[in-house]
């Protein structure tokens, strides 16, 4: 994972999501992430950055869980013939599944989409990696 690939895919949330200044922006400590390009990006949109520990799995705890729900749910259900059509269906499986029609128990059982349109105002967001 390169920095210009985690800058890339930190600019196409931005531009989707529209974050507002205070969103708090949590990742592990990987030179990619604490890089001066990546955290001058992040200070340009009003972002905080919140770092996991050193060696300390627990602090990004729903990343590690996500990680695992694809490769349970997908990766390890389907062979991919090519680096084209995993990346096709991993997207297609976040956007078009996970994000919009998964229910998760910690969001009151509603897809996250959902759970977030209906927190959206008056709350401090939060984006993990």
């Amino acid at each position: 994972m390169t920095k210009e690939l985690v800058i890339k895919a930190l600019n196409r949330a931005i531009n989707q999501r529209k974050p507002q200044p205070g969103l708090i922006h949590h990742s592990d400590q990987g030179s990619q992430y604490a890089s001066n390009e990546y955290q001058a990006i992040l200070r340009q949109h009003g972002m905080q950055t919140s770092m996991s520990r050193k060696g300390n799995g627990y602090d990004n705890a729903c990343a590690e869980s996500f990680h695992s729900i694809i490769k349970k749910e997908l990766i390890f259900h389907e062979t991919f013939t090519t680096r084209e059509e995993a990346k096709h269906r991993i997207f297609e499986y976040i956007e078009c599944f996970y994000n919009s029609q998964r229910i998760h128990s910690a969001n009151k059982y509603m897809s996250p989409i959902a759970y977030e349109k209906l927190h959206q105002h008056g709350k401090k967001q939060s984006f993990s990696e």
